[in-house]
């Protein structure tokens, strides 16, 4: 259920609602503007009673029913897009944000290099595996610790933000130390034990979508985070298992537009995995430039051809340096859109 306030309610007000519905039975989540105040409830009880017994109360406005089962993710919940500040940047806003870097961490001379070209080019978050899944037990699995320990160093020297994936939930804390972003990798979409540690960790979460996954159980494993009291989840599209073999995965380029009509959420899209194919980077990140993704995730390495991992789909650094130069007139264009829309809504 979403229950609207009228505008200026007291605290007093709000906490005699939210007791009435903690009445039936329901948990709380609220989202406080600067003039009302919307609360979300969930749970299972008797929602027709709740809801008259709500909407009776003077301070309410009104009170409805959520029908899509991913609550607090859903666009009825919340109408206005999702901001969340990362390291001086909103993924989300006005900004069409840019993270790349390496699959895996494999050395300081690579990282680093890596990080200045990332920041050089006008990308603003530098990604990088210490914790590496792969299918292979014999392939390289990361760096782990020290991995994360190059990151920081490559802050350090660039200012850029770090993404990194977490693979377990035992692990939540050690990576939040070092990065801006844990990303959950498609592995781990539905690693139910992971996503509610991340739910109670302070750091916002990126999202891939499992290679056999559907948008709404995209949505439900988002879900589980945020009703476990993370708000900050990014969503990332990198690809679907199909019959196809001529790229690595399938690109849904519409599941981006259909999880903006569907989700207040970030979005995402990551061409790398995408398509498995560097030559097929860029115009692949055009596409989502002009579908309205909020952003990318890019494999970029100094020597691809000497990668422990990914290097067929990674751009070297005079490839990632021209898509970000050719990428500019979309994004200008995609800022434009951004604010026609911001005038249409008020």
């Amino acid at each position: 259920m979403i229950i609207s306030m009228k505008l200026h309610s007291t605290r007093q007000e709000i906490e005699q609602v939210c007791e009435r519905i903690r009445d039936f039975g329901y948990k709380i989540h609220a989202i406080e503007g600067e003039q009302r105040v919307v609360i979300g409830a969930v749970g299972v009880g008797d929602t027709t009673a709740c809801l008259e017994s709500v909407e009776a109360m003077p301070q309410v406005e009104k009170a409805v029913r959520i029908s899509a089962p991913y609550k607090f993710v859903s666009k009825e919940f919340h109408s206005e897009r999702t901001r969340i500040r990362v390291n001086g940047w909103e993924i989300g806003g006005d900004e069409f944000i840019v993270m790349a870097g390496p699959c895996s961490v494999e050395s300081e001379k690579q990282i680093m290099q890596a990080a200045e070209a990332v920041a050089e080019s006008g990308a603003h978050l530098l990604r990088g595996g210490a914790f590496k899944p792969r299918t292979s037990p014999y392939d390289f699995q990361g760096m782990e610790t020290e991995g994360l320990k190059l990151l920081a160093k490559a802050k350090l020297a660039t200012g850029l933000g770090i993404i990194t994936e977490v693979m377990s939930d035992r692990d939540v804390d050690l990576v939040a130390e070092y990065a801006d972003i844990l990303q959950i990798g498609a592995r781990n979409m539905q690693n139910f034990a992971l996503l509610k540690t991340l739910g109670k960790c302070s750091r916002p979460v990126l999202l891939k979508r499992g290679m056999s996954s559907t948008v709404k159980e995209l949505l439900m494993s988002a879900e589980y985070v945020v009703a476990h009291g993370n708000p900050n989840v990014i969503l990332c599209e990198r690809g679907i298992r199909t019959f196809e073999t001529v790229t690595r995965n399938t690109c849904d380029i519409a599941a981006v537009a259909a999880l903006n009509e569907l989700t207040h959420l970030p979005v995402i899209l990551d061409p790398s995995h995408a398509t498995g194919k560097r030559s097929l980077v860029p115009a692949l990140s055009r596409a989502a430039v002009a579908i309205g993704a909020d952003g990318l995730l890019v494999e970029m390495h100094p020597a691809p051809e000497k990668a422990m991992s990914d290097g067929a789909q990674s751009l070297d650094i005079p490839q990632f340096r021209k898509m970000m130069l050719d990428l500019r007139p979309y994004v200008d264009l995609w800022k434009e859109s951004r604010v026609t829309q911001a005038i249409a809504a008020v």
